[in-house]
């Protein structure tokens, strides 16, 4: 069993990996204490495997989120493997299951949640999603957390609308420290414009550009960030460099009808998913990738500016199954 090996050695990682399992690990307590307490249970009612085995984990996997169809196609890999392998014992099959949620996500290629960062001048990165998701907190810890390796980073406030959207941000941006460009009631393109301009003419290595969340209207808002494109295009070739859509994973499904809206509308590079410690349906990261087909980039674990964490496959793994390692 690779990966589940490769968890029973996740005491040679080194200071840094370990401090990121411990934010994993708490960050998906909730899921971990809902799904895998009653997966353990499942594999103490049933010592063998059966139809009545294979019909309560089907529906444990749906409790957890992970979504309809990805547990149809999931379970259908699952009986295969089982009839192919000849697997009796449901010990075994919980380190196969571990396995296969892991190839879940790294089938068709392994996604990065690496930044597509400009290889010269200003990385720009357009933040998008629905009002309440935490777009403005997330665009903050990005901000703080690049501000802490070094890079210079600017705020564009383009949420020019919605009362205290630009006020918010900047505020933000004092307390992180960064620069910010902003103004209300104004083009929302005028105002990427003149924060492009600021960032060339100033060195800014990342910009963070915070946008409208209205999705009620999609034509507006896919007029509005085709005008955006092209005026960042046309400043700086090739950018945006990452549009990054928000959303929050304590919303469950509705969280994917959002990535599904949203990408249809324009190009969605990678998801970043707040409040993940907050929900006990974490599955909702493999239902992502299964759905929509976009990394999932970063993932709140807390409400502290430091929780934000890039994401990581096989510590999404540990954390929700460690207490079966």
């Amino acid at each position: 069993m690779g990966l589940f090996n490769k968890l029973k050695n996740i005491i040679k990682k080194t200071d840094e990996e370990k401090e990121q399992l411990n934010l994993y690990d708490k960050g998906l307590e909730k899921t971990r204490k809902e799904f895998v307490s009653k997966l353990n249970l499942l594999g103490i009612k049933y010592t063998k495997i059966s139809e009545q085995y294979f019909e309560e984990l089907e529906n444990l996997l749906i409790m957890a989120d992970i979504g309809v169809n990805t547990v149809f196609d999931f379970m259908e890999k699952l009986r295969n493997r089982v009839k192919k392998e000849n697997i009796s014992d449901t010990k075994y099959l919980t380190e196969v299951i571990i396995d296969e949620l892991f190839i879940i996500y790294v089938d068709e290629g392994n996604l990065t949640d690496k930044l597509n960062e400009a290889p010269s001048g200003p990385t720009i990165i357009l933040m998008v999603g629905v009002n309440g998701v935490g777009k403005t907190t997330t665009i903050a810890k990005l901000a703080y957390k690049y501000k802490n390796l070094g890079k210079k980073v600017l705020m564009i406030g383009a949420d020019t609308f919605r009362a205290g959207a630009v006020a918010q941000l900047k505020l933000w941006s004092e307390k992180v420290g960064c620069d910010f460009i902003g103004k209300e009631k104004t083009d929302p393109s005028g105002v990427i414009y003149d924060g492009l301009e600021y960032a060339l003419k100033n060195d800014i290595d990342l910009v963070l550009i915070d946008t409208a969340g209205r999705l009620q209207n999609k034509v507006n808002l896919m007029n509005e960030l085709e005008k955006m494109n092209r005026v960042i295009g046309k400043i700086i070739p090739n950018a945006p460099h990452e549009t990054l859509l928000v959303i929050d994973a304590t919303t469950g499904q509705n969280a994917i009808m959002q990535a599904e809206a949203f990408k249809n509308i324009t190009n969605i590079t990678g998801i970043v998913l707040t409040k993940l410690d907050g929900t006990a349906k974490g599955g909702i990261v493999l239902a992502i990738k299964q759905s929509v087909k976009l990394p999932v980039k970063f993932v709140g674990l807390g409400e502290g500016i430091e929780d934000l964490q890039p994401f990581d496959i096989e510590s999404y793994i540990y954390g929700l199954f460690k207490d079966m390692v």
